[in-house]
């Protein structure tokens, strides 16, 4: 039922944005005049799942969920229709008209995708504001569950003053922060030390197969799942929280796992609160330290609040204040994309080790339906293909914009020949690319990276 909801999620977004995209693409045609000969959701190779032809234009939905498209006459792109380039412009072809009409209609479908996700953030901080935890209420320092990071020289307990010279206020833009930072001070022991990230500690911390972010908060040692037959599946029961191992108080899992590697092959004493009260347990180790339990790397805002870990600050908005709320932080999710995309395409980083694909993109949907969460994925995934779709690459709307802006600097338009070319050329360019970041998850899945 899970994957359910999350490939329904998955779709519907992705979905949104495709329509929405082209639909950038359609409305401007039609004010200038200009045919267009389909309007597809997916791609449909060789046969459609749906279509119907309304006045001149065939709307239908494809078999093949990688995108979308709308196929406008007299244009060169994916569709590759030589036949009606080799004809004589007509009036209503794309080819026919002034070049800042033709810019207008390939910028279209970026531009409904910048615009979507800014009105996104809008509503959001006007329907359901903005909830999150101060960094200054992260008064025990962050959990590093990565090695990688400790090696780097984050320690758990570590508390992040600023990244990159700018002061931390949220707690969760910290890791969104970390990604492209060079510089972190942080308090350790009382005294601000100063640590230099590596270039390559995303390249790092992705061959580290390490399923966590650069820094967690530090949370309870909470029981989510035991498999039947390992070690602790008769000891302790799901949402036991561990308040004592081995004669000791705990308040956060990492000392329960720390305590656990001076333990290895032996049965601790413990103590876990159930129902809201204390149940002495048995907690058994392997010969690795570990307890063969799911626990909880990281807790929702309601269990965080229902648990008194940390302040969670909640912020109403009015509907005029919203606008301003909102608009900056589109903003800023726009100028954080564009930095983490540089850091992406610079190789010595190693950032490309954790791009994803499809894949990807539908695991960071949530298990359960959540339409907060559902909006805000949707507005950032919308930003990422609008900038993505600005890359110069033929094939993309970049592509275009780049030729297009030539012709109106130079006053000289490429020919069609050329442009044939350059759409292949683009067109091989991005299958590869996303056969690239699509193998890449499917080698992340093998190896359990």
């Amino acid at each position: 039922m899970e994957v359910v909801i999350k490939l329904s999620q998955f779709l519907l977004s992705l979905s949104l944005l495709i329509v929405l995209h082209e639909l950038g693409h359609f409305i401007p045609a039609k004010l200038f005049k200009t045919k267009v000969e389909k309007f597809y959701l997916f791609f449909d190779i060789k046969y459609s799942l749906f279509k119907k032809k309304i006045g001149e234009t065939v709307y239908g939905i494809g078999w093949l969920p990688l995108g979308g498209y709308v196929k406008i006459a007299g244009m060169i792109d994916e569709s590759m229709d030589k036949e009606q380039m080799a004809e004589e412009p007509k009036p209503w072809e794309f080819r026919s008209k002034p070049a800042w009409q033709r810019l207008i209609i390939m910028l279209g479908g970026v531009t409904v995708n910048f615009i979507l996700a800014f009105v996104i953030y809008i509503g959001i901080a006007f329907y359901y504001g903005e909830n999150y935890i101060p960094n200054s209420a992260v008064k025990d320092g962050i959990w590093i569950a990565n090695p990688t990071m400790e090696e780097i020289g984050l320690k758990t307990g570590d508390k992040i003053i600023s990244v990159d010279g700018e002061k931390v206020d949220n707690f969760y833009s910290v890791n969104e922060k970390l990604f492209v930072a060079k510089k972190v001070l942080v308090e350790r022991d009382g005294k601000e030390q100063e640590i230099s990230l590596p270039i390559d500690f995303i390249g790092q911390l992705s061959e580290s197969g390490k399923k966590s972010s650069i820094a967690e908060l530090r949370v309870p040692f909470v029981v989510i799942a035991t498999e039947e037959g390992s070690i602790n599946h008769e000891n302790v029961k799901p949402k036991d929280i561990v308040v004592n191992f081995n004669g000791n108080k705990v308040k956060y899992a990492d000392e329960v796992i720390a305590a656990a590697q001076n333990l290895k092959g032996q049965t601790v004493n413990a103590v876990v609160l159930r129902d809201k009260k204390e149940v002495p347990v048995q907690l058994k180790i392997d010969k690795d330290g570990k307890f063969e339990i799911t626990q909880a790397l990281r807790l929702p805002l309601s269990n965080i609040e229902e648990l008194k870990l940390y302040e969670v600050r909640r912020e109403k908005y009015g509907f005029f204040e919203s606008f301003s709320v909102g608009t900056e932080k589109g903003y800023d999710k726009l100028v954080g994309y564009g930095k983490q995309l540089k850091v992406i395409f610079t190789p010595k980083t190693g950032a490309y080790k954790e791009v994803g694909g499809f894949y990807a993109i539908f695991d960071i949907f949530p298990n359960t339906w959540s339409w907060e969460a559902f909006w805000n994925i949707t507005a950032i995934l919308s930003i990422m293909l609008g900038v993505m779709n600005l890359l110069p690459i033929p094939a993309l709307d970049g592509g275009h914009v780049m030729f297009l802006l030539f012709e109106m600097i130079t006053g000289r338009k490429p020919g069609d020949k050329f442009m044939e070319y350059a759409q292949i050329t683009g067109f091989v360019l991005l299958i590869t690319l996303v056969l690239l970041v699509n193998g890449n998850d499917i080698f992340k899945i093998i190896t359990g990276k």
